[in-house]
């Protein structure tokens, strides 16, 4: 297990439990006391934790971990669904894509597919995007045009929300979106932990032609806080073969289905 990876696991076991105990912790996760005093150190400099004597606490009972740490869980199974919506993009495009880890991965595989080619007068594909991280991983890449919408930074997400990216989107055309949701349930639809960020990613669902959430399958069947869109406007769902079984309600509401 790597430095990320036990990071990203302390910040499970803290969501979980609320208080952790470092020689405990050490031997769940099979490493030293030393290095577990290091690792909650280090996420305590960066107030993701408050430490205390032997252990470490949660600065509330719920929080949602950044992106950095998120981005480790069903690794696999993301870059599988990436492979699979970036297969959808054809050249001359224009793609929505918001915040998230698996939509991330969707940037990151787009930006090297070898039949897209083009250069800063002639793109291949134009993004539209609220997510800062991606509009920065890509921006580097002259056969994409990078369009970010304004707004105000999330912290977790690196997603922009507001007014200011209402503007942009309420004038622009979006072939496809890729959408990447908190949770997704057939009844339900699309949803999201904070209002602010769903709100923006309906506006990118509401202006494309053809809505794809992309989700692992730990996402399917459940609920968040606040809706992205409802399940009609969902064209397409592609998750990982590990959804297999869950995906039913999904095909029997007209959606189309891929595991990947």
């Amino acid at each position: 297990m790597n430095r990320h990876e036990r990071h990203t696991a302390l910040l499970d076991l803290l969501a979980a439990r609320h208080r952790l105990e470092v020689e405990a912790v050490a031997a769940e996760l099979g490493v030293s006391v030393a290095t577990v005093r290091r690792d909650l150190d280090h996420l305590g400099e960066q107030q993701l934790l408050t430490r205390t004597r032997g252990g470490a606490v949660a600065h509330s009972v719920s929080y949602e971990l950044p992106l950095r740490y998120r981005a480790v869980r069903h690794a696999s199974e993301k870059e599988r669904i990436a492979r699979a919506a970036a297969a959808l993009v054809d050249r001359g495009m224009v793609i929505g894509l918001n915040g998230g880890t698996t939509t991330t991965e969707v940037a990151r595989t787009l930006a090297t597919r070898g039949d897209l080619t083009g250069d800063a007068a002639d793109p291949a594909f134009t993004i539209v995007t609220n997510a800062l991280n991606i509009a920065h991983e890509l921006a580097v890449r002259p056969h994409i045009k990078i369009v970010t919408t304004g707004g105000v930074a999330m912290p977790q997400s690196y997603e922009l929300v507001g007014p200011l990216a209402r503007h942009l989107l309420d004038e622009v055309h979006l072939d496809l979106v890729f959408l990447g949701v908190d949770a997704v349930d057939a009844t339900t639809g699309a949803t999201a932990h904070d209002e602010r960020e769903a709100q923006v990613n309906a506006l990118l669902a509401a202006r494309a032609r053809h809505v794809v959430v992309v989700a692992d399958h730990s996402k399917l069947g459940t609920r968040a806080f606040t809706r992205i869109c409802p399940p009609e406007t969902i064209g397409t769902l592609i998750t990982g073969t590990e959804a297999e079984g869950l995906t039913a309600p999904f095909s029997a509401h007209g959606t189309t289905v891929t595991h990947a």
